[in-house]
């Protein structure tokens, strides 16, 4: 089938250059491309397969091994000198987000391997993607363990696979390519920071743009092969000119002066560690080699750190991914640390924004502040002005307290499945999937004497076979159900409630898990963020969160209800966690009793807001008809768990 040349692609410069210099120089560590849906991302990554250069491989293997330099730990080898090479194009191998590890990394049949005594190793997608792309789309949703795994492959160029004591490694060099959509969720800044280059893509605003892109979509919708053909020159001169760049990278000098502009742009910046410093090194070479010149220039390194530095600037998981610590770089701060340098002269050309304010949306309003009723009326006349939540802190854990059986890998509830620790083994009930070998050979050690072994060998038989039950974690959904009527309008209280339930998002960024956000107030309830995994999404939802009216306390919990229900039918293998902050005060609608006892079945906590001197106690009530536990507000910080433990202690 007929991709889309890359040629043809309109607009999406940086992101073009980005790959391209990736192409030219793999060292470089990849690209992350970040960008609203319907900006063609997938499209410009597929496209760039096409442009590299055909690979030599040793006929026959399946990890790609270059006959000029076959890998000596290739599985499929040793591979005899002077072997005939065949030729095929550049791979691009995708990964979907749902892989399992052994897809990834490659799987052993340790069956075979103790039954047989053969090591039969089954090739995944790292070995797949060898000498070519590996594109993996919404890598914001990967298990973080798959990310690590890429990343690390990426970096160190080779893959290993270990398993019950057997050790396979092979060659896997490869462009390593991930689109995400941040309202989807965001990277850990640890797994940013890993990606050597970063990109925002956004829809042009430009009406003519758009209408050149429409234009060229539906041409080649009309035609695949007549429009690749229009583009077959420029799709030419650019391969070609990959493999000049590629030949001249050896020789392209980094003078002193560059290298302390870099130094000193990365120091300028406060990124954490040095492997800024080594990418921008990377890009500022492969750019010149690019451009066809032999040495570094000032101008490499510019475009070098407004490429490798925006997606490092970001430390906090609440920062708004779309403003400058997130994407760009201010400009006047990258002219300043080159000018210290003594390297780039006072008139270097400056493309930063001119004095005016840079924050403006279109119409001139804040392009980060958003409409204070967002979500679904979250504010309103009836209601006072937003409180601003209080500082975050470290929460205790709330989780379910059974067990659950395979959900998406997580830091929250336990889980059984093919991650985690090993708790125990039994009879496999299909195909042999983990392999528990001290079980194995627990059950076929009695029955030697009677199966005839007189080597050293151990007689093996299929029953024999023993299956590890792991244990691990999980990710769950974590609803919220937060009272924002005016028995919390208490501006004191309110930005105490805030802040605890900031601290329950932080702490659910860190465990990976779906976040969603339901508030009622006055005489219904609203579902101000439908479950997403972008916390930054929640938590600016709850700064705008007014408060005031009277308290429809079973308005709000049938709002969950129905949000956990559809949630089941979307995602059946997330679990919920629902947490009421409320408390427990309820002045209009329904008894919530009833509705309490039909949310029986979801794990749930309370976390109690009632204050005062004299307390009903009516949040306790609401726990136990929900079947869970309540907590007061006080009691949710895990230094408050960690001092009442003390105390214990020192009693006992």
């Amino acid at each position: 089938m007929t991709g889309y040349p890359f040629s043809a692609v309109v607009g999406h410069d940086d992101l073009k250059l980005a790959l391209l210099l990736n192409a030219v120089s793999p060292a470089i560590g990849g690209v992350l491309v970040r960008g609203e849906k319907g900006t063609a991302k997938s499209t410009v990554v597929r496209s760039l397969a096409a442009l590299l250069p055909e690979v030599a491989v040793v006929a026959g293997c399946r990890f790609s091994c270059d006959p000029a330099a076959p890998d000596p730990s290739c599985p499929d080898g040793p591979h005899e000198s002077g072997l005939s090479p065949r030729t095929r194009p550049a791979r691009l191998a995708e990964l979907p987000v749902g892989a399992s590890e052994d897809r990834v990394a490659g799987s052993l049949d340790l069956e075979r391997a103790l039954t047989e005594g053969v090591k039969a190793f089954e090739p995944g997608l790292l070995a797949a993607a060898h000498r070519g792309v590996l594109y993996v789309d919404e890598v914001n949703l990967l298990h973080d363990h798959l990310v690590d795994l890429l990343l690390d492959a990426a970096a160190m160029g080779v893959a290993h696979v270990e398993r019950e004591g057997v050790s396979v490694r092979h060659a896997a060099r490869f462009l390593l390519v991930g689109t995400m959509n941040p309202e989807e969720g965001e990277l850990r800044p640890q797994l940013l920071d890993r990606f050597g280059l970063a990109v925002e893509v956004r829809a042009s605003r430009d009406p003519a743009e758009r209408a050149e892109v429409v234009r060229r979509r539906l041409a080649f919708d009309a035609g695949p092969a007549g429009f690749a053909a229009a583009y077959a020159d420029g799709e030419r001169d650019l391969a070609l000119r990959i493999v000049a760049a590629r030949d001249r990278l050896p020789g392209v000098a980094l003078p002193d002066a560059a290298l302390r502009g870099i130094t000193a742009v990365c120091a300028a910046f406060d990124v954490e560690g040095m492997r800024a410093d080594l990418v921008m090194a990377r890009t500022a070479v492969a750019l010149a080699a690019w451009e066809g010149r032999d040495e570094v220039t000032s101008d490499d390194v510019r475009a070098a750190a407004r490429l490798a530095l925006p997606h490092r600037r970001r430390r906090d998981p609440f920062d708004d991914p779309h403003d400058d610590r997130g994407h760009g770089l201010d400009e006047e701060r990258l002219e300043q640390a080159l000018r210290e340098t003594g390297d780039t002269p006072d008139d270097a050309p400056d493309d930063g924004p001119d004095d005016g304010p840079d924050d403006e949306g279109p119409g001139g309003g804040s392009a980060s502040g958003g409409d204070a009723g967002e979500g679904g009326g979250s504010g309103g006349a009836a209601g006072s002005p937003p409180v601003q939540p209080g500082a975050p802190y470290r929460t205790r854990l709330l989780a379910p307290e059974a067990a659950g059986r395979g959900g998406p890998a997580g830091r929250r509830g336990r889980t059984t499945g093919e991650s985690g620790r090993t708790v125990g083994a039994r009879v496999p009930a299909g195909r042999l999937r983990l392999l528990d070998l001290p079980a194995t050979l627990a059950a076929a050690a009695p029955h030697q004497r009677g199966r005839g072994r007189t080597g050293s060998g151990l007689v093996l038989r299929r029953d024999d076979l023993r299956e590890a039950v792991r244990e691990g974690r999980e990710s769950n959904l974590v609803l919220f159900c937060v009272d924002a009527s005016g028995s919390m309008a208490a501006r004191a209280r309110m930005r105490a409630v805030k802040g605890a339930v900031l601290s329950l998002l932080l702490d659910a960024y860190q465990r990976r898990d779906k976040v969603g956000l339901v508030t009622f107030r006055g005489e219904d309830a609203t579902v101000a963020l439908p479950p997403t995994s972008s916390v930054e999404l929640a938590s600016g939802r709850l700064a705008r969160l007014a408060t005031g009216g009277r308290t429809p306390l079973a308005a709000g919990l049938h709002r969950a209800e129905r949000v956990l229900a559809a949630e089941r039918l979307r995602d059946p293998r997330r679990r919920a966690l629902l947490v009421v902050v409320t408390d427990g005060r309820h002045t209009f609608g329904p008894d919530p009793a009833d509705v309490a006892r039909r949310l029986a079945g979801v794990a749930s906590v309370v976390v109690d807001c009632e204050h005062g001197p004299v307390r009903l106690g009516l949040a306790g009530r609401l726990a136990a008809a929900l079947g869970g536990t309540a907590i007061r507000l006080e009691e949710l910080a895990a230094d408050h768990l960690a001092a009442v433990v003390r105390d214990v202690r020192r009693v006992a």
